[in-house]
């Protein structure tokens, strides 16, 4: 008689299966909590302690690692001796393994989890009889997954099982304990950057296409989650995102969450911030917002820190955008948003920070790891390095644009107020370039005899510091460090320029 080995933490859907399973001809092996819910819902089923002679012992941490489950696991079917050496033995063969794991992920995601607590719930026999199974999938079909029981019926019912779809099953298995197995990697180490890197991640949504139509996508979500994530949002109207809105929606909330002091607005194309505005209500840090740049935020994407209003609405629903995002609608507001079809709203609370975990860019070949970015500026550690002191109003605007322009990329130079960016200058090869083009968007701007200019690197010569000076600026915050600092100092004092160290560089690429 075939047989089937069942144990299970989540039981979704288990007596339905096994019945089955049985129908099918198995005979049924399970232990503890699942062997209990199948003999209370009248089912066959032989304890694994009579399989293998011994019970279940030290808390339920030993009961399969036996190799009369081994044996019957390991066996291969087309190696006589192997046959010989199992029935010698009086090994049965197993031919269907079925087990999901203890829930560590869930488990270490409660708050003040004890750490005794969270290494109970580390499974070792369940994976053991799944990598064994998996290792023999061309005689042993291991099912991990719940979802998979109807298509496992149809399977067996059919006699459908080729040694391809035995080989995706296996797959699934070890991909699954990989995960499951560099969680729990994850969660002991002390080691900042570990020897080896393992990093799990669960599918989210296969993306329609990548950055360009030809290019496959798919996103993943990490195996522990971050509430303050564009994929913890909630998208309340309109098609799914695509992977370039992810990417968009990503930077514009990494944004958002440097300026949470008071109602913000952020608007993004193609990761860079196109404006950012703030005020005392939403409506004001839109217009803001929107004032920094009109043109830009044309199908952009839009980051509100406060509840939208019907004003608020209003004035965003008369122009094309791609994404909203905010903490809340109000009915009316949302009413007025909703009449465009195609554009995305999205709820999500504003209230968390970023999580101090490290962040993960791909090279060929290989990744990178670092801490992220989520340094903030404090007027203390400025160094005022010219002649000319700035105001209080000009500090003011200083911190404003030094959260602006990490997170732009480099070349990176921000003009901005205390509340508003008004020229943005990015991703140019050399800096006075990026200087040029914040300059020429700001100039006309009103509120531009109030701007400071920030760099998110040091002027490597003086030419930056002359071109803003000659073009209306009279105060520049850079992190200094060049070995030709000087330059800008003498130019500064020249021109009568406020110029003031910041001390940290904020590269972006």
């Amino acid at each position: 008689m075939k047989r089937a080995l069942l144990s299970v933490f989540d039981k979704t859907g288990i007596v339905e299966f096994a019945t089955k399973l049985q129908a099918l001809g198995f005979e049924l092996v399970s232990t503890g909590g699942t062997l209990k819910t199948l003999t209370t819902a009248g089912l066959p089923v032989i304890s694994i302690d009579e399989v293998t002679g011994f019970p279940e012992m030290l808390d339920g941490r030993v009961k399969t690692l036996h190799p009369k489950v081994h044996g019957g696991l390991l066996a291969r079917r087309d190696v006589p001796e192997h046959m010989a050496t199992i029935a010698a033995h009086d090994i049965q063969p197993i031919d269907v393994v079925v087990v999901n794991l203890y829930p560590f992920k869930a488990t270490i995601a409660q708050p003040d989890i004890d750490f005794v607590d969270a290494i109970e719930q580390i499974d070792i026999g369940g994976p053991s009889m799944l990598r064994s199974a998996a290792k023999n999938h061309v005689a042993v079909l291991p099912v991990i997954d719940p979802a998979d029981y109807d298509q496992v019926i149809e399977l067996l019912s059919n006699n459908d099982l080729t040694p391809a779809i035995r080989r995706q099953f296996a797959a699934k298995v070890f991909q699954h304990t990989a995960a499951y197995d560099a969680l729990i990697g994850e969660y002991l180490t002390t080691e900042t950057f570990p020897v080896t890197l393992a990093k799990g991640y669960d599918k989210f949504d296969t993306l329609r296409y990548g950055e360009n139509s030809h290019q496959a996508a798919t996103a993943y979500v990490s195996q522990q989650p971050e509430a303050y994530s564009i994929l913890s949002a909630e998208i309340m109207h309109g098609k799914k995102l695509s992977y370039n809105n992810l990417r968009d929606a990503d930077a514009a909330l990494r944004i958002a969450a440097d300026f949470n002091n008071k109602p913000t607005v952020v608007t993004v194309k193609h990761m860079n911030p196109a404006g950012i505005g703030q005020a005392d209500t939403i409506l004001a840090a839109w217009e803001s917002a929107f004032a920094a740049d009109d043109i830009s935020i044309f199908g952009g994407i839009v980051v509100l820190n406060r509840e939208v209003d019907l004003a608020t609405a209003e004035a965003m629903h008369k122009i094309f955008l791609e994404i909203i995002i905010a903490p809340s609608y109000t009915d009316e507001a949302f009413a007025v948003l909703a009449k465009k079809k195609n554009l995305r709203i999205l709820s999500l609370p504003m209230t968390g920070k970023i999580k101090r975990v490290k962040d993960v860019v791909s090279i060929l070949g290989g990744v990178l790891l670092q801490d992220r970015d989520l340094l903030t500026e404090d007027v203390a550690d400025f160094e005022v390095v010219s002649k000319a002191q700035p105001t209080p109003a000009q500090l003011e605007a200083m911190v404003f644009a030094q959260r602006a322009v990490k997170h732009v990329k480099s070349n990176a130079i921000v003009v901005a107020t205390a509340q508003q960016t008004l020229g943005i200058g990015a991703g140019q090869p050399n800096r006075i370039d990026s200087v040029k083009i914040a300059m020429t968007k700001a100039q006309a701007k009103p509120g531009f005899t109030d701007a400071v200019l920030a760099s998110d690197a040091f002027f490597p010569m003086g030419d930056s510091v002359e071109y803003a000076a000659q073009n209306g600026i009279t105060a520049i915050i850079e992190p200094g460090g060049s070995i030709k600092d000087q330059d800008s100092i003498d130019m500064a004092n020249k021109l009568g320029v406020v110029l003031v160290f910041s001390k940290n560089r904020h590269f972006k690429h």
